[in-house]
């Protein structure tokens, strides 16, 4: 349950810790990537989980429409082309691979006969005819009802505590059901608002605290805020290891040069730094089930406490995976399942700001959700607490 604090200065709220001794950067791991695993399509070509509203068009969808039939006569100089090249000719406002995908759907006819093949060539003479389903991404800008796990709320901005598993933005493979969506549900000034008043992002798998503006004034003044570093967030991880008590990691991450679904640790990216704090340490071997889990000698892994300076994609899961701590879970970084985790054990715990409208001071402070809070207290019964928090 997260909880809102109005006391003391916005600069007292946002004021940054003594920076701890800074570790020199070892040579980059190569890590295991789960090869089916990749970054979300909204984070593609990002390099920051902010997002620079001037790039953003109003989520405003297009108006429905039915979707259209249109009619081909083959003629000789098409003869022996592919199916989906032929209708990429004759509907060339929609990309091959969605024209392919109608065909794969039994949305194409020869002759009135379906036809679900793409690459089967046509003949001259040949009567094709498409329905010209409109794309998902056309439709993805919808609203959608849903429970939105609002913890704040006023005239200008709300603050989310974002579940596992809820996408952020619409995206290959997600193109409904996201918090964006939920949002054009809930306010009818979102459709107005780039990507529905949403600022910055939240991996899918990451739980946690997010502000989300309500009118373009706090959208301006939020996406500025978090550009300019005025804005505090602090998240809790469970990484594997043992860690020590304090340490920053200050190293630029870009796109991984070897495995482009990842980002990693390059001397050509964009500056980044992550402050650690170490919570808990402790040991933990899985409950034995077979002969070969009675043998596993039990591993040390650490709660951390993380604070931004930075907003870089994918950043804390970077930066701890390049010092040999990567989070539990977390495939895409080399860190292997542990203490019951079925996601990587990252929960954006802490955010505070200035409001952007009223200069309130606003702090926020979300508990682990069950997952997390499961794995965090089988920790502690074979471990020492550090600092509480």
């Amino acid at each position: 349950m997260a909880r809102r604090a109005t006391s003391g200065t916005p600069k007292d709220l946002l004021k940054k810790p003594q920076a701890p001794a800074t570790l020199s950067d070892p040579p980059q791991q190569a890590g295991l990537a789960d090869p089916e695993a990749a970054l979300p399509a909204e984070e593609e070509g990002a390099d920051d989980d902010w997002l620079d509203i001037a790039a953003i068009p109003a989520t405003r969808p297009a108006a429905a429409s039915a979707p259209e039939r249109r009619a081909f006569t083959v003629s000789t100089a098409s003869h022996g082309q592919r199916l989906d090249a032929f209708l990429a000719a004759g509907a060339s406002e929609f990309s091959r691979s969605h024209l392919k995908l109608l065909v794969e759907d039994a949305c194409v006819t020869i002759d009135g006969k379906p036809v679900t093949t793409a690459s089967r060539k046509v003949q001259a003479g040949q009567q094709v005819e498409v329905l010209l389903k409109p794309t998902a991404q056309s439709q993805a800008f919808v609203a959608e009802k849903m429970t939105l796990p609002i913890v704040f709320e006023d005239a200008h901005l709300l603050v989310v505590d974002k579940p596992a598993g809820l996408v952020v933005h619409p995206a290959a493979g997600n193109w409904t059901g996201t918090l964006m969506n939920g949002l054009l549900a809930h306010h009818a000034g979102a459709v107005d608002l780039p990507r529905a008043g949403i600022v910055h992002r939240l991996d899918k798998d990451t739980s946690g605290l997010m502000v989300v503006g309500k009118t373009i004034a706090a959208v301006t003044g939020l996406s500025r805020a978090i550009a300019a570093r005025e804005v505090s967030r602090q998240y809790k991880a469970l990484v594997h290891g043992a860690v020590p008590e304090r340490f920053t990691v200050e190293a630029s991450i870009g796109r991984d040069p070897v495995t482009r679904v990842r980002m990693a640790v390059v001397p050509s990216g964009k500056p980044a730094r992550t402050d650690v704090e170490r919570l808990i340490e402790g040991t933990w071997a899985p409950r034995a089930q077979t002969k070969a889990d009675a043998r596993t000698q039990p591993r040390v892994f650490s709660g951390v406490w993380c604070t931004l300076h930075t907003g870089r994609t994918h950043q804390i899961r970077v930066h701890l995976s390049s010092r040999r701590h990567p989070l539990v879970a977390d495939a895409l970084y080399g860190g292997a399942p542990a203490l019951g985790m079925a996601r990587q054990a990252l929960h954006a715990a802490r955010l505070a700001f200035t409001h952007p409208v009223t200069g309130a001071a606003l702090v926020f402070e979300s508990g682990l959700p069950p997952d997390m809070a499961a794995a965090w207290a089988s920790l502690a019964e074979g471990g020492q607490e550090g600092v509480t928090r």
